[in-house]
């Protein structure tokens, strides 16, 4: 009698906890489909190249591969490093000023996310050719962009840097004002508030903005393709590969490389969840 009793009072428990609950669980059913998707979709080229480890293993000895993944690795840290460097501050300015014409700038930053990037690489292809606005000058200082590695860089930089400054910038705006007040009244200057409060609270925020800029820069193919499709990166590789000698010479090459970006990815989301742990 006294076990059933206790089953009961542990089921109305349950109960009361599933109601709790069943939003999670709503949630969890619902985004479910989005999880299947992309394992289906990923899964099964995984599973096909599985079945032909042989080739996987022919692409990851292949220099060119290798060369074409540093390429495109080495291309997207440079873009995203070269985001953080111009974007931190941009992304400050805009979460602390309230100004006229803020939405035009905001809107200016997100342009490149709305665009074709087909698009985005033709207008920086008239831009950084070698007969362009910015190319001609720059190729007499000898800094090539047409068919060249700093052409790479721009490309990425163009198509990712939104995701940086959109993130640091919500990062920034979680920044309670008075933590920065109280700094300032106690003779910090502005320059020394920024860098020993304001950035260490944001970054969080900027770490995953930092994260998912690398990530974007390196899948970028079409503006790469038009700018600066020698040296070849990874996508362009996979691309060529595809179109001249079918699915199955382009595969081991994609599933290396999504491979290891997904090692990279794993280790600096691990990263950046420590170093926003030992902010708190």
């Amino acid at each position: 009698m006294l076990s059933e009793e206790v089953l009961s009072v542990f089921a109305v428990l349950a109960l009361r906890r599933l109601k709790r609950e069943k939003i999670f669980i709503l949630s969890l059913f619902l985004g479910i489909f989005l999880i299947t998707f992309v394992c289906i979709a990923l899964g099964n080229m995984f599973y096909t190249q599985a079945r032909d480890i042989s080739a996987l293993i022919e692409a990851a000895k292949d220099i060119n591969v290798l060369e074409a993944i540093w390429i495109s690795i080495s291309a997207a840290s440079t873009a995203t490093l070269i985001a953080f460097i111009f974007g931190t501050p941009l992304a400050y300015f805009l979460a602390r000023k309230e100004f006229f014409g803020k939405s035009v700038i905001e809107g200016i930053v997100d342009v490149p996310l709305m665009i074709p990037h087909i698009v985005a690489g033709i207008a920086l292809y008239a831009v950084f050719m070698r007969y362009g606005v910015l190319g001609a000058p720059l190729q007499r200082l000898g800094l090539a962009f047409q068919d060249a590695f700093a052409g790479i860089v721009v490309a990425m930089l163009f198509v990712s840097f939104p995701f940086f400054v959109d993130a640091a910038k919500e990062g920034f705006k979680q920044v309670d004002p008075r933590f920065e007040n109280v700094a300032r009244s106690l003779g910090a200057s502005q320059l020394r508030t920024f860098f020993e409060v304001s950035f260490p609270l944001a970054s969080p925020s900027i770490i995953s903005g930092a994260i998912m800029c690398w990530g974007r820069a390196i899948s970028e193919f079409s503006a790469v393709l038009v700018l600066a499709s020698f040296p070849r990166s990874a996508p362009v590789l996979i691309y060529e590969r595809f179109t001249s000698y079918g699915l199955k010479a382009a595969m081991p090459v994609a599933v290396l490389l999504i491979s290891i970006c997904l090692l990279i990815f794993v280790l600096l989301r691990l990263l950046g969840t420590k170093a926003g742990s030992s902010k708190k």
